[in-house]
């Protein structure tokens, strides 16, 4: 191994890939838990544009479901069921009103905005909460 390779191999991941890996871990569980639960999942990490992006899109009977995942690691300040203020309601109905005009029109069941929490402490399994209907 030459010392350029060594050099970058031991450089420190960036934070943000980090945070990303983090994320994609925290949709795993989410997705995984609600298709335990009997639902469908459509879509991950959809996106519209600069609108932003719905991490899950699921079906549960004839409901369409848009999910937010939320995952923090133990001791985190902010709990992740916390984490969807209106504003952030507010963006993800616009989003799932997109959804639904791009993939033909709204389910009979109508539409809920459901948030999964991932909480992943320092020791010990993964704690995933599943609120439905949160906005």
């Amino acid at each position: 191994m030459n010392t350029q390779q060594t050099h970058r191999s031991q450089q420190p991941h960036r934070p943000h890939q980090a945070r990303n890996a983090l994320g994609r871990y925290g949709e795993d569980l989410a997705a995984r838990r609600l298709t335990e639960v009997g639902m469908t999942v459509l879509e991950r990490n959809w996106r519209c544009g600069r609108s932003g992006e719905i991490d899950i899109v699921a079906r549960d009977g004839d409901a369409l479901v848009v999910c937010e995942v939320k995952t923090r690691r133990g001791g985190c300040y902010e709990h992740p069921m916390a984490a969807v203020t209106p504003e952030k309601a507010e963006r993800l109905r616009g989003l799932a009103e997109r959804w639904i005009q791009s993939h033909g029109g709204a389910p009979p069941g109508g539409v809920r905005i459901d948030l999964v929490g991932v909480l992943l402490p320092d020791r010990g399994a993964p704690v995933v909460e599943h609120a439905r209907g949160v906005a």
